[in-house]
């Protein structure tokens, strides 16, 4: 028989730890099918679009060699996207471990004869900080730089020169009555 593995995710920002789950679920299983989420499903959940469309994740993933076939995940009831596409096993990272919608979801799954298993998860990377880190240089910024700051603006620069020389002339003159004195 063939054990098909279904791998699901959005895999926006698509990064290491994409891979190392979808090359580890394809060790587990003869047939990797990979659920992309839909970009209409992902703002349900996650309360903000992809940054990357769906068509463009869909072909990403279904380039990868662990992956036999990419499919939208356009439901929030995993067990919908089941009697679809027919797995045995479903892969998850394991931050998702213990959480009370996997618990539910090993139950419902144990009852239909799937197992559930979870790999490690990347700790370094993952879509959420390579978005924050997008946000970030995208963001129009004014760099304060201590350090740097200019005591007048530019476009006032120069003038503090004729102030300067206003005031050693005036140190110069004083200089002369004082040395015209002595």
């Amino acid at each position: 028989m063939t054990r098909i593995g279904f791998a699901p995710g959005v895999y926006d920002l698509f990064h290491v730890g994409h891979l190392n789950i979808l090359r580890e679920a394809r060790r587990h299983c003869d047939r990797l099918v990979a659920g992309v989420t839909s970009d209409e499903l992902t703002e349900r959940l996650k309360g903000r679009a992809p940054v990357v469309p769906l068509a463009e994740r869909l072909e990403i993933v279904r380039s990868l060699r662990y992956v036999d076939d990419a499919v939208v995940e356009s439901e929030v009831d995993k067990l919908k996207t089941w009697r679809r596409v027919g797995f045995h096993r479903i892969f998850k990272g394991d931050d998702w471990r213990g959480t009370p919608k996997w618990l539910e979801l090993e139950r419902r799954f144990a009852e239909v004869g799937v197992d559930v298993v979870y790999f490690p998860y990347t700790m370094h990377t993952s879509s959420t900080m390579l978005r924050g880190a997008l946000e970030l240089l995208a963001a129009p910024q004014s760099v304060e730089i201590p350090s740097a700051q200019l005591p007048v603006p530019l476009h006032e620069e120069g003038g503090h020169e004729q102030d300067m020389g206003r005031e050693q002339g005036a140190v110069h003159r004083k200089e002369d009555v004082l040395a015209s004195q002595e």
